[in-house]
């Protein structure tokens, strides 16, 4: 049983948003023009966000001097406009969302959970019965990254569909990684 997992395509992500990724629009654009030819050949589809507490720094993750590293400038805070997804994502494609940081300073969408049910993403995809997972979404070199590697840590088959991702620092071959720890990259 196979899922997809669509990482953080979200407003602040994209141009125009607080933590802007070059290339995050057009990456979401492209994640709905995928769903369009290959939603069926998902038994789940899944969707994380950055879902941050407002007025507090999420475990030192935000910080009014960021070193764009380990800390960032206010983003996906909940319930605002730039934790949303982006406006080019048809999230009708989406059956589950995961949300991630509340409080501390989550990368990977095997630290968040269903609002709905509480459940961790993990406890969902084994009640689903789904043993691989491809992987897209922002931004490859931090959350795309940290999802991947989690999820190979888990035991899961995974594949990152590098053209549907885009880095916060181009050229840092954070998939590297992932491929080092038995992961396909296409």
């Amino acid at each position: 049983m196979k899922a997809l997992i669509i990482v953080d395509e979200q407003v602040d992500f994209c141009e125009g948003g607080s933590l802007a990724v070059n290339g995050g629009a057009e990456v979401v654009k492209k994640t709905t023009e995928f769903l369009k030819e290959n939603a069926r050949k998902y038994d789940l589809i899944l969707a994380t966000r950055d879902w941050h507490e407002p007025e507090n720094s999420n475990g030192g993750h935000i910080s009014d001097s960021p070193d764009y590293v380990d800390t960032w400038p206010v983003h996906c805070v909940q319930e605002t406009p730039g934790a949303e997804y982006h406006s080019n994502l048809d999230t009708d494609f989406i059956q589950i969302h995961i949300v991630k940081g509340m409080g501390r300073p989550d990368y990977s969408g095997f630290q968040g959970v269903d609002l709905e049910s509480g459940k961790s993403l993990d406890e969902i995809l084994k009640t689903n019965e789904i043993n691989e997972l491809d992987i897209l979404g922002i931004a490859e070199d931090h959350c795309v990254k940290a999802t991947a590697l989690d999820g190979l840590y888990l035991g899961y088959q995974v594949r990152v569909f590098k053209d549907l991702t885009t880095p916060v620092t181009p050229g840092s071959d954070a998939l590297e990684e992932v491929a080092d720890k038995g992961g396909s990259i296409i």
